[in-house]
């Protein structure tokens, strides 16, 4: 089945309801983007918005990220939500284990993207478990440079694939991506039978929105770009909006109907 690309998706959000399986990105959808990666704010109440969805959706909520895991957990305290951390390298299901992939020779991809980096203050190296970031936000003049090395780190690493993000390039295990992520949500409880909803602003994201779509679900795609995603979100904080009216919702039918 082919998906068409849109420039225009829709800008209704879709609704969260009893029987959604609600998969989420962080940075630049939960949260604003920031300078640094660990720069970034939680707004508001987004922690206990997020724990009265996991509630109503009956734990049918997961984090899906290029993130590390520990990172999310240190965001999102005191919440251990069911989390896809390095895009599917690390998942915490919903019982609480830890799935991790076997830790593939990140050293080449390392050396490459090191060399670099300690020739240019501007660049930002990142080291996962399962992956190897390079950020190059604060050097955006440096793209073409960074993205050859990291093209070549890829091509010369067996079983590893580039992925381009915003003012990112990562190296990563080419199996997994949060297409697959969101997949293995989806056939394991709580997720399974439910219908599911991804929300993410990135081209990383994309993978996602194809998966839920393919199985019967929405994407939302938070930020301008071309897109997979049907519907449209313009900002992180107009998700968040969206979040927190959906958390609401639960308390007004019972207060209406006891």
């Amino acid at each position: 089945m082919v998906t068409q690309i849109l420039q225009s998706p829709s800008a209704a959000l879709p609704r969260i309801g009893p029987h959604t399986a609600l998969f989420l990105d962080f940075d630049g959808t939960l949260v604003d983007l920031a300078p640094q990666p660990e720069a970034v704010r939680i707004e508001g109440d987004l922690i206990s918005i997020l724990a009265e969805l996991a509630a109503y959706l009956s734990g049918a909520l997961a984090i899906v990220s290029g993130r590390r895991l520990m990172d999310l957990d240190h965001f999102l305290t005191p919440l251990k939500l069911p989390s896809a951390a390095e895009h599917g390298a690390q998942c915490r299901l919903s019982q609480g284990q830890v799935v991790r992939m076997a830790s593939p020779d990140l050293r080449n991809v390392t050396q490459r993207a090191r060399a670099l980096a300690e020739r240019h203050s501007g660049l930002h190296l990142e080291i996962k478990s399962a992956a190897v970031a390079l950020h190059y936000r604060h050097a955006p003049e440096l793209e073409s440079q960074a993205l050859q090395v990291m093209l070549d780190a890829a091509a010369s690493t067996p079983g590893m694939e580039l992925l381009r993000g915003k003012f990112v390039f990562e190296v990563k295990p080419a199996q997994i991506s949060k297409g697959t992520a969101i997949g293995a949500f989806m056939a394991d409880a709580p997720f399974a039978g439910r219908t599911p909803l991804f929300a993410g602003d990135d081209a990383t994201d994309e993978a996602g929105f194809s998966a839920v779509q393919l199985l019967g679900g929405q994407g939302i795609k938070v930020g301008a770009g071309l897109t997979l995603a049907h519907h449209r979100c313009a900002t992180p904080a107009a998700l968040r909006q969206w979040l927190k009216t959906a958390a609401q919702r639960p308390h007004r039918i019972s207060k209406n109907n006891p």
